[in-house]
């Protein structure tokens, strides 16, 4: 019996192989590698399909992050309030601001999503950001943010990494605040062929200083106005994104229809609890996170049988050592704590079948005993 994949990047490129290939062959015989007009073509039609004014490519998301922050002002002495369950690169993405994270629980309601009560009671005279995380494919609640950012004189980034698509409200996650970042690692809904990213906002002077920051700060070649970094999204990848773009709907109904299948398959069994869908989101499963009792001996019984389940994520940031430094402990955020022990992410992509569901449920049942 064949494995059952977390993701099938393989069928996935298949559907795109012909395209990519020409477009890399364009891009072979110009030679233009970093900046071509795939790179410019990208940005107009991610932008259009978020519903933004402006689309910034950058090599990667946690560099987007970064320099989303760094646009609106962000630096040394500032802090940026965001979720402790989330991956670390966000926090990362704020230390490398010179700022600092300060992290709140998620909501105890089944989407795991931002606290904002937690968040609002975290603000200080120093919140200069609050960084709300579209995890797993469904959108936090950007507009209940707004206004304590508004009265804290801070901004909401968006990090929209896992919701290319998913609309809150009738919007689009990623147009929702005042700028959003968003990763194109091959795994997301997506997906580039390596390392790649972007930042989005509404604001021609924000979209500006993301433009000189991801570019040695520079507006033309050895002229630099600030310090910046190199990120550039090169135009290999806005290749294969910009074709891969104008399947993501599909792709992205693919997977509701699936989360729809594992919602019923799972239906009576006591032992798991679903994920659920905040009211007023279209989600796009980027993940399928349900929460077991004795999710690590499960998870081995589940690879055990080739099906390649995995855990997003096993450790909330403030437990990391990386991030022992906070100052946070055990028990400071106990809803993502208990999370964390039990959370186990099932395959799911838009090629996955009803065969290869119905045997990763029964599987899972299996185990459960």
């Amino acid at each position: 019996m064949s494995a059952v994949p977390f993701v099938d990047l393989a069928a996935q490129h298949e559907a795109v192989a012909d395209e990519v290939a020409e477009g890399w062959r364009e891009v072979l015989a110009r030679c233009a590698f970093i900046g071509g007009p795939q790179v410019a073509a990208f940005e107009r039609a991610y932008a259009e399909f978020i519903g933004t004014r402006h689309c910034v490519g950058m090599a990667n998301g946690t560099d987007a992050i970064e320099i989303a922050l760094r646009a609106i002002g962000v630096g040394a002495g500032d802090e940026c309030i965001l979720p402790a369950n989330t991956f670390i690169a966000t926090a990362e993405a704020v230390c490398r601001t010179g700022a600092t994270p300060v992290l709140v629980d998620c909501a105890d309601d089944g989407t795991y999503l931002i606290d904002v009560a937690a968040a609002e009671a975290a603000v200080t005279p120093r919140t200069r950001a609050i960084i709300p995380v579209h995890l797993y494919g469904q959108a936090a609640p950007v507009e209940l943010l707004m206004p304590l950012a508004e009265r804290a004189g801070a901004r909401v980034i968006e990090d929209a990494a896992q919701s290319q698509g998913a609309r809150r409200n009738g919007a689009n996650a990623g147009a929702l605040a005042h700028a959003a970042a968003t990763s194109f690692y091959p795994g997301k809904n997506l997906g580039a062929y390596g390392d790649a990213g972007a930042a989005l906002t509404g604001s021609d002077d924000v979209a500006e200083r993301m433009r000189l920051i991801r570019d040695h700060g520079s507006p033309r070649k050895y002229e630099h106005e600030v310090v910046g970094v190199n990120s550039r999204l090169d135009t290999l990848q806005a290749v294969v994104l910009s074709a891969k773009l104008r399947r993501l709907a599909g792709w992205n109904a693919s997977r509701r229809a699936a989360a729809d299948r594992y919602h019923d398959l799972l239906s009576g069994v006591d032992e798991v609890i679903r994920p659920q869908v905040l009211a007023g989101n279209e989600h796009v499963w980027h993940l399928y996170v349900v929460r077991v009792p004795g999710r690590d001996r499960v998870l081995k019984e589940l690879q055990a049988a080739d099906i390649q389940a995995g855990i997003h994520y096993p450790v909330p940031i403030h437990l990391t050592n990386a991030f022992a430094w906070l100052g946070y402990a055990e028990g400071s955020f106990p809803v993502a704590e208990q999370a964390a022990g039990q959370l186990l992410s099932l395959p799911i992509f838009p090629e996955i079948t009803a065969e290869q569901q119905a045997r990763v449920v029964e599987t899972l049942k299996a185990a459960l005993g």
